[in-house]
């Protein structure tokens, strides 16, 4: 079996980046030859709103990586289409996360048709958390390009109706497989150390750019809740801010919170995400929007309980009282959820449910609703 890969890779960073290549790895495993076409140019600068797109990290090795899409380059969709038909893969998979990439997905999709078996989407969302003019009509393109899809989160999947009312193309739910390529487990006291941590001491993260729709200002609000001060709670704030930091800075002013903040505000490499982790004794996701989170299978992973608001796909992947808390999207809400874990002793109850419910997030998961997806395409396309 062919399969070609069609979306964010190295040298560019990110859960995009990871969870193609952890993908690839898993058709290596069931013996697929594999290549992931990726970028030339992802965003032009003047768009992107973070410090840089590239990683730091070398090269990832075995994995077979081609740059040649530019996003904003009609000419490079067209040459990136009609290399793939050449290769005739059995399967093209692309991820699609913002429909300004629509266009250029799009294209190289309808180019490569004739080579292709199956063409399929893996979508992250089709309605962007923060809206553009011509958002619909993108996303719409887009599933026009493809011949089936899957949803990582049943409010994604319905979301699709918006585009194929008529459910012409086969769409599938999986949930968001387990991103367990981040390395080992630390002790919690290891790596404190190496963050420069107290041993001891209670840590909650939030972890992942910082954009508006994901809440940390609600978090921020919850921290300044009498109750955590007194039970000794500390944040840990990892990741880069996407838009301007100013008003988070103004409100931890305000709020008299600075001194139980830690501010890792840089882009995390993937060979630290373990120490962030694995300092914390819990996760917020206080997000006002959601579909999906990778954050959510980076917890499960390394078996931490979380906070999650009851936003998009969320509750259906932290079931409440189980391996974490679903609230709404309140700072108080959010609050009353870490001060019950830390005054209750929640953690070791959590963190068990956390360890049994991870086992539903194999990769394997993924490749066979692909393939099944697959092959009700290749049935139906049948004269």
């Amino acid at each position: 079996m062919k399969v070609i890969i069609l979306g964010t890779a190295w040298p560019y960073r990110g859960g995009l980046t990871a969870f193609n290549e952890r993908l690839a790895r898993e058709y290596q495993a069931l013996g697929a030859e594999v290549e992931v076409v990726t970028f030339t140019l992802q965003y032009p600068s003047l768009l992107f709103p973070g410090k840089t797109q590239y990683s730091t990290e070398p090269a990832p090795e075995g994995l077979r990586i081609r740059r040649m899409l530019n996003a904003i380059n009609p000419l490079s969709w067209w040459r990136t289409g009609r290399y793939i038909r050449r290769q005739r893969p059995d399967l093209l998979i692309t991820k699609f996360w913002l429909p300004f990439m629509a266009p250029a997905l799009g294209t190289v999709n309808r180019v490569a048709r004739r080579g292709v078996g199956a063409r399929i989407s893996i979508l992250d969302n089709l309605i962007p958390h923060e809206h553009r003019v011509g958002d619909q009509a993108f996303a719409r393109y887009f599933v026009g390009s493809v011949d089936g899809m899957v949803a990582m989160s049943r409010s994604v999947l319905e979301d699709a109706d918006q585009f194929d009312p008529r459910h012409c193309k086969p769409r599938a739910f999986c949930p968001h497989p387990l991103y367990d390529h981040y390395g080992a487990t630390l002790p919690r006291a290891e790596a404190r150390r190496l963050l420069g941590l107290a041993p001891e001491g209670r840590y909650a993260i939030f972890f992942g750019f910082i954009r508006d729709y994901k809440g940390l200002d609600l978090l921020l609000e919850a921290m300044a809740d009498s109750r955590l001060a007194a039970l000794g709670v500390k944040l840990i704030v990892a990741g880069e801010f996407y838009g301007n930091p100013a008003p988070y800075m103004e409100q931890i002013e305000r709020l008299g919170i600075a001194d139980r903040l830690v501010m890792l505000t840089d882009f995390i490499p993937d060979s630290e995400v373990n120490r962030c982790f694995c300092a914390a004794d819990l996760v917020v996701q206080p997000y006002k929007s959601a579909t999906q989170s990778g954050v959510t299978q980076i917890a499960f992973h390394f078996v931490r309980p979380m906070v999650v608001t009851n936003v998009g796909g969320l509750p259906e992947t932290v079931p409440d009282g189980q391996v974490g808390f679903v609230v709404p999207p309140e700072a108080g809400a959010i609050a009353n959820a870490m001060a019950r874990f830390y005054d209750e002793g929640w953690q070791q109850r959590l963190e068990a449910g956390v360890a049994e419910e991870r086992k539903k997030y194999a990769w394997s998961r993924m490749t066979d609703t692909i393939s099944q997806l697959a092959g009700e395409i290749q049935s139906t396309s049948k004269p």
